[in-house]
């Protein structure tokens, strides 16, 4: 027999053809133009619609923020036997379990891994991009509501963390939000991987992040075992407590020679921790439409230690928000990321 070509996508479980659509745009931003990285100010924006959203309607918009190294074409990827969240949604919303609407995936990568969606001297003004950029572009140009009542935003460990922080900081945009294991009571989810950077940097580096960083960017690939501890704490530190000398470079909460704790560089830290924050902004976080936070009772991270400090806070503001703990690691938890963003679909609803 002779193998013969057939005309379109091979279908299901390569290609699943979705009921709605995706956006695949490139955006350029004046605010990420100068960063201190030198990271590109072209970014990728995706926005998927679902059937029935029409041009002059108005609808809720939710926008997912990644975790740490993510980049936003990693949201096409697919794990083995599952849906990607792209298909999980296009499933959810074609349902009607949930009323439509605009879904926005923002990438806010840094070429340290990440920049925790906030403005740092070290990495750039990555929360203004997404506040002051990519939301207003949104609104111009698809049918979302122009109203932080309407805006939710939504992400997993460091894409958490932005979900937690952002509308606390800046409440006129999104006014709801939903965490999946978002980094936070530093204490317990920072502060176990100083000491062993301090190893990793003397016994493989010389001691020096500056030899990490050229070995890094010269190795064939990530070894977690071996790289990730160190490219987590620094870039951390870019974000919580960067040098305003130099910039593009941070200052570490730790004795790099024993690990031991430098108490003021680990106070900017804490004043950035959303179990601290909390008590700060919360007249923010009372006029969240919806709080949603989960996390796996086996975070490796202890990230569910984090949410449950965070929603102990939330209590005693009296805000209301819901917290389920499953039995689960860190790792692969996207199938829960759609259950949320339905959540705050049907909260952000018009």
């Amino acid at each position: 027999m002779a193998l013969r070509e057939i005309e379109g996508p091979p279908g299901a479980p390569w290609n699943h053809q979705l009921h709605g659509r995706v956006d695949v745009l490139t955006v350029e931003s004046e605010i990420l133009g100068d960063n201190p990285l030198g990271d590109p100010a072209h970014r990728p924006l995706y926005v998927y619609l679902q059937p029935g959203i029409e041009e002059g309607g108005e609808y809720a918009s939710i926008y997912v923020i990644q975790g740490m190294t993510g980049q936003i074409d990693m949201w096409m990827n697919r794990s083995a036997f599952e849906p990607t969240l792209i298909e999980r949604l296009d499933r959810i919303f074609d349902s009607s379990e949930c009323p439509p609407a605009v879904i926005v995936f923002v990438d806010a990568w840094t070429s340290y891994g990440g920049s925790q969606f906030i403005n740092s001297a070290a990495t750039g003004r990555y929360m203004d991009y997404l506040c002051d950029e990519v939301v207003p572009f949104v609104d111009s140009r698809y049918p979302a509501v122009a109203s932080r009542d309407h805006r939710g935003l939504t992400g997993k460990s460091s894409g958490g963390y932005g979900a937690m922080v952002v509308p606390m900081l800046r409440p006129d945009i999104f006014g709801g939000l939903a965490s999946h294991a978002g980094d936070a009571l530093f204490e317990c989810c920072y502060q176990p991987e100083f000491p062993s950077t301090a190893r990793i940097l003397r016994d493989k580096f010389d001691g020096s992040f500056e030899v990490f960083f050229e070995k890094f960017r010269a190795a064939e690939t990530l070894d977690w075992n071996l790289h990730i501890d160190p490219l987590n704490t620094y870039a951390m530190a870019a974000c919580y407590s960067p040098d305003g000398e130099n910039p593009g470079k941070a200052i570490l909460p730790f004795d790099i020679e024993t690990g031991r704790l430098i108490e003021d560089e680990w106070a900017r830290w804490l004043a950035w921790d959303p179990v601290r924050m909390a008590p700060r902004h919360g007249d923010a976080l009372a006029g969240m439409k919806r709080i949603y936070l989960d996390a796996g009772k086996s975070d490796e991270w202890f990230l569910d230690l984090g949410a449950t400090a965070f929603a102990k806070e939330l209590d005693e503001l009296g805000v209301e928000y819901t917290l389920d703990l499953f039995d689960g690691t860190h790792g692969g938890i996207q199938y829960r990321y759609s259950g949320a963003i339905a959540e705050l679909a049907r909260a952000l609803a018009p």
